[in-house]
C-alpha cells in the first residue's frame, strides 16, 4: 500500500512538473506584458511594480482593433463553413457506400500530406487572375481569406466528423424514419444534435487553426483583411522595438482562444474522444 501511494505521489509530482513546463511560456508572456521596454531589454524585471502602460499603448501604436475584428470575422465564418461542409460530407462517408468512397476518403486525408506553402503561389496567382479577368476581388479581402481557411481545414474536419458519425448508432435514424421522418429530417433532427460535441470540437479546432495562421494572411492581404498575427508582427520593425506592447498584444490575442476553450471544454473533450471510438 505504501509503495502504491509513493507511485501515485510521484505521478502527481510529474504531472505538476509537466504542467508547469507547459504553462511557463504563458506565465512569462503575462509577466513580460506588465513591464516596460527598458526592463525587457535589460532583463531587469520589476515584479513588485507591474505596469499596464503596454496594454494602453498598444491600441495607439497600431490599429489593433482592426486586426482583432478582422480575425474574429474571418476565423469565425471560416470555422462555421468548414464545420458545415464537413458535417454533410462526413455523414455521407459514414452512412453511404458508393463507388470510390474509400478512395475519396483516402484522398481527402492525403491532401494533408502536402505542405501548405506549396499552395501559396498558385493561390496568389489565382486571386490576381480572377481580379483581372473575371472581376472577382479576392486578394486582400475577407472573402478571399475565408475561402482559403475553409478549404484548408475542411479535409481534416471531414475526417473528424466521419469518425464521429460512425460512433452514432444507425438505429436512431432508422427509428426516426419509421416514425415518418425523411432521411434529411432525421439527419437534422436526430443525428446533428447527437453529434453536437463533434461539431463543437471541429469548430473550435478550425477556429484556432485560422486564428494563429500567418503565412497565407501575410502574402494574400495588404491592408483591408490583415489579421492579428500581422498586427503583432508590426510591433517590431527596423526603427522601433516595442517589445512590451508586443507581449501585451500576445496576451490580448490569447484571451479569446482561452475563453472559447474553457466555455466549450466539456464538449471539446467529449467530441475528440467520442470520434475515436470507431473508424
Amino acid at each position: 500500500m505504501t509503495q502504491r501511494r509513493l507511485v501515485n505521489l510521484g505521478l502527481d509530482a510529474l504531472t505538476w512538473l509537466v504542467l508547469l513546463v507547459m504553462l511557463s511560456p504563458v506565465l512569462w508572456l503575462v509577466v513580460s506584458s506588465l513591464q516596460d521596454d527598458l526592463e525587457l531589454a535589460t532583463g531587469a524585471y520589476d515584479l513588485l511594480s507591474p505596469t499596464l502602460d503596454a496594454f494602453t499603448g498598444m491600441w495607439d501604436t497600431i490599429d489593433f482593433e482592426r486586426f482583432f475584428v478582422n480575425s474574429l470575422i474571418i476565423c469565425t465564418v471560416a470555422a462555421l463553413l468548414a464545420t458545415a461542409f464537413a458535417s454533410s460530407a462526413g455523414y455521407a462517408l459514414a452512412r453511404f457506400t458508393f463507388r470510390g468512397s474509400r478512395t475519396f476518403g483516402l484522398t481527402v486525408i492525403g491532401t494533408q500530406l502536402i505542405p501548405g506553402s506549396m499552395f501559396l503561389l498558385p493561390l496568389f496567382i489565382g486571386f490576381i487572375w480572377l481580379k483581372q479577368n473575371v472581376g472577382i476581388p479576392l486578394y486582400d479581402t475577407h472573402l478571399g481569406m475565408i475561402i482559403v481557411y475553409t478549404a484548408f481545414f475542411t479535409p481534416v474536419a471531414i475526417f473528424f466528423m466521419r469518425s464521429f458519425f460512425l460512433a452514432i448508432p444507425r438505429d436512431l435514424e432508422e427509428a426516426a424514419m419509421v416514425d415518418g421522418c425523411t432521411p434529411f429530417r432525421a439527419f437534422v433532427k436526430i443525428v446533428l444534435p447527437n453529434a453536437a460535441p463533434g461539431l463543437v470540437a471541429t469548430f473550435v479546432y478550425a477556429f484556432l487553426f485560422a486564428w494563429d495562421e500567418l503565412l497565407f494572411v501575410a502574402n494574400l492581404t495588404q491592408d483591408t483583411a490583415e489579421t492579428i498575427p500581422i498586427g503583432i508582427r508590426t510591433f517590431i520593425g527596423n526603427y522601433q522595438q516595442r517589445t512590451a506592447q508586443l507581449m501585451a498584444a500576445g496576451v490580448v490575442s490569447t484571451l479569446p482562444v482561452l475563453i472559447a476553450f474553457f466555455l466549450t471544454q466539456r464538449w471539446l473533450v467529449k467530441g475528440l474522444t467520442a470520434g475515436a471510438v470507431k473508424g
